[in-house]
């Protein structure tokens, strides 16, 4: 069991996502709804992994990921996104992000990711 945050401005994609989560035997700590308070929380909670939107009002994608990684080098970051833009997905990534996920996912693809990054068969 991962003790994870979830960063998505959508609140139905929040929900499913926890959904998901918690049928995966995971525990959801905290839920950030911009950019700039998955980082404030990031920091207050230090979850094992952030689910992260990329496309978040008052701090992108790219600027959390930069920013949780200045503050916790060893961050598990996946990122969730509907954009097929592969130049700012490689940003990410060579920022420190971990994986990323594609919007529309589903309930494997997000449960594979988790497991692949905590070491968990789940």
């Amino acid at each position: 069991m991962a003790k994870i945050m979830i960063a998505d401005d959508s609140d139905a994609i929040r929900l499913v996502l926890k959904d998901i989560l918690l049928i995966g035997d995971h525990e959801v700590i905290v839920e950030a709804v911009n950019g700039e308070e998955a980082v404030s929380l990031y920091k207050q909670h230090n979850p094992e992994i952030l689910l992260l939107d990329l496309a978040m009002p008052k701090k992108d994608g790219l600027g959390v990921v930069k920013d949780v990684i200045a503050y916790d080098p060893d961050a598990k970051i996946v990122l969730i996104t509907a954009s097929d833009d592969q130049k700012i997905i490689a940003q990410c990534l060579n920022s420190g992000a971990t994986s990323y996920i594609s919007k529309p996912f589903d309930f494997t693809s997000v449960l594979k990711s988790i497991s692949d990054i905590s070491g968990n068969d789940n």
